[in-house]
Order: structure tokens, then C-alpha cells, then sequence
């Protein structure tokens, strides 16, 4: 009898209502390449992502094996049954071999955690677990910068997270994407818009390498055109107005006016609210939508962050991120590669 695990794979780079992001920086100013190219994103989890839980119909009712195990949204499936679970087919070939019961084991905030779970039966003899699991993810971004001493890049300004759980999903591998964006729905109060994008899985230009809560890191396969700039350091951040360059439409990037209305210095914060103020922006897109995540912003010519989030109930509106954050998370990267 076959066990049925539920796979999905969906996936948007969002830009939802703002988080409060506080750390402290200390990364060295350097020289990028502002880039504001939009991207394919497509990432493979390590493990398997628990994104819900389900119910199982049985004849004799409903029935929640994962849920009565004690296993929970956001979990990450690493054993069963002592088998390493590394991939969506290391899962299925541990269920096809399971006994009556499992052992499963997986990693939360940090720390193992094992369940025993047995399977529920269906009434065509199907044995389920009642979970919905999530393997990988794809989606549109934008490239920020491109270190051009290191090699390295910087994207999105946010992680990308289970849409589901919310839980930042844990990177296996990953690339990023040659893409075109077909078409820009715009938002409204209350709803975000996005970038409808197409991409080719064959058309890499890069890898990723890191997935935290301020962007992803990795490497591109080679040097993309345009001039280095002067990065801002995070407390020589001020208000005033600013260009975004962003991709709305084809492969074309553009710059586009906005203010920076506030920064916030205070215990660290790691973040600023920016205005779309851009006629052409606001009549194509409404302001930032989907997909324009990681748009860099620059004032005076110099790098001062990228686009993160936007005010669902006012799309013109919404949050950058510093671009000394985002280069010190990928000088981390690199660290952490080097270690390797």
C-alpha cells in the first residue's frame, strides 16, 4: 500500500507588510554594482518542509496522524526510520519502506525532535500521514548588487519563507534565473500586486548559497555590465529623494523616483520607509508589488539599500533595507564557504 505524502510547490517572492529589522551592522563600505535585473528564483529544501497539517478521510472518520504525533507547521523532516531525508524522493522511498508505525524526526528551532506517527488508512486502503510537505520553491525576484572584488550578489533584501508556515525555508541548493517579466498586475488597498514573470530553468546565472532573513547570497557565472558605485553606510542614510532601478516589463531595467520619507536608526534597525513618487511607476504597478523585491535604491549616485516590503493597505509606500546589512550577510556567506 502505497503512502501518499502531499507535495507543494508553489511559491511567490513577496512583499508583505513590513517586519521590524534589528541587528547590529558593521560590514565595510565597498563598491557594487547596482543591478535591479529581475530573476527566476528556483530553490530545493535540505529536508522536507512540513507547510500544513491535514486531515485523512477514513471509513470509520477523520483522522490526523501528524497532527496527533505532536508534528507541527514549520517543522523539517531530516530521518525516518533512521533514514536521511535529504530530498522528496529520500522521503518517498523511507515511506515505501516504513512498517505499521514511523519514526520521525525532525528539526525545530534548531533542536531534533523525534514522533512517533502511525498512518491512517483510507477506504481504498491508502495509508496517509495527513501532511502537506514542501520540497523547493520558485518565484520572481530582483538582483540588488554585484560585488565585483568578490564575485558575489546580493538579492530580494528579504529570505525567502514558506508562504504557508512562514518558516524561512532551509536551502539546499539553489539558482537564480535569466527571466522576463510579461506582465505587472498592480496593487490596491488592501491587496498586493506582482510581476508575472517567465524563465527557463536552463538559463542559469548564478547560484544561491545563502537564504537568511535579509536576502540571498550566492555567486554569478559571470560579470554583468554596469559601473561600480559607492556603497552608504547605514547611519549616513537620509531622507529625501532617491531613484530605484526595477524591472517592470521585459528585460529592461529603469530607474524610478521615490522618497525616503523616514530612516530608522534607533537600536540598530536595519530599515527605512520609502514613497514611490514616479508617474510611470505608479501608473504601470500602482507603487511596489511582488516581485520588485530587491530593487536597489540609490541617493546621489551611491548604493543606499533595496526595496523589501510593501504597505498592503498603500502600495505606494513601503520598506528598504540598508546595503551595508545585505553586504555584511554575504560576507558572512563567503566565511562560511571559506570554512567549508
Amino acid at each position: 500500500m502505497r503512502k501518499q505524502p502531499h507535495f507543494l510547490r508553489r511559491f511567490a517572492v513577496t512583499a508583505a507588510v513590513a517586519l521590524a529589522l534589528c541587528v547590529g551592522v558593521s560590514a565595510q563600505a565597498a563598491s557594487l554594482v547596482p543591478l535591479g535585473r529581475a530573476v527566476g528564483i528556483q530553490m530545493t529544501t535540505a529536508g522536507m518542509l512540513v507547510a500544513d497539517l491535514a486531515e485523512v478521510d477514513t471509513p470509520g472518520g477523520k483522522a490526523a496522524p501528524a497532527k496527533d504525533a505532536g508534528l507541527l507547521p514549520g517543522d523539517v523532516i531530516c530521518r525516518i526510520d533512521g533514514r536521511d531525508i535529504a530530498s522528496s524522493a529520500d522521503f518517498l522511498a523511507a515511506m515505501d519502506a516504513a512498517g505499521d508505525t514511523l519514526s520521525v524526526t525532525v528539526l525545530r528551532g534548531g533542536a531534533e525532535v523525534t514522533a512517533t506517527v502511525t498512518p491512517a488508512v483510507t477506504a481504498d486502503g491508502t495509508r496517509q500521514l495527513g501532511l502537506w510537505l514542501r520540497d523547493g520553491v520558485t518565484g520572481v525576484g530582483t538582483l540588488t548588487y554585484y560585488d565585483p572584488a568578490t564575485g558575489r550578489y546580493g538579492a530580494l533584501g528579504h529570505g525567502i519563507s514558506d508562504e504557508t508556515s512562514g518558516v524561512l525555508m532551509p536551502l539546499r541548493d539553489g539558482s537564480v534565473l535569466s527571466a522576463v517579466i510579461a506582465d505587472a498586475r498592480p496593487g490596491g488597498h488592501g491587496t498586493a500586486g506582482e510581476l508575472v514573470g517567465s524563465f527557463d530553468p536552463g538559463d542559469r546565472i548564478g547560484g544561491i548559497e545563502r537564504n537568511c532573513v535579509f536576502g540571498i547570497f550566492g555567486t554569478l557565472d559571470a560579470p554583468p555590465e554596469g559601473a561600480a558605485v559607492e556603497t552608504v553606510p547605514a547611519d549616513a542614510v537620509k531622507t529625501g529623494g532617491a531613484t530605484i532601478l526595477s524591472t517592470v516589463a521585459g528585460e529592461d531595467v529603469r530607474a524610478y523616483t521615490v522618497d525616503i520619507s523616514r530612516v530608522y536608526h534607533d537600536g540598530g534597525c536595519t530599515r527605512f520607509l520609502i514613497t514611490v513618487t514616479d508617474p510611470d511607476l505608479l501608473a504601470a504597478t500602482g507603487g511596489i508589488v511582488q516581485g520588485m523585491s530587491g530593487s536597489p535604491i540609490l541617493q546621489n549616485g551611491r548604493l543606499v539599500g533595496a526595496v523589501t516590503h510593501v504597505l498592503v493597505n498603500d502600495p505606494t509606500r513601503g520598506y528598504g533595507i540598508f546595503a551595508q546589512t545585505m553586504l555584511e550577510q554575504a560576507q558572512q556567506a563567503a566565511k562560511t564557504d571559506h570554512a567549508a
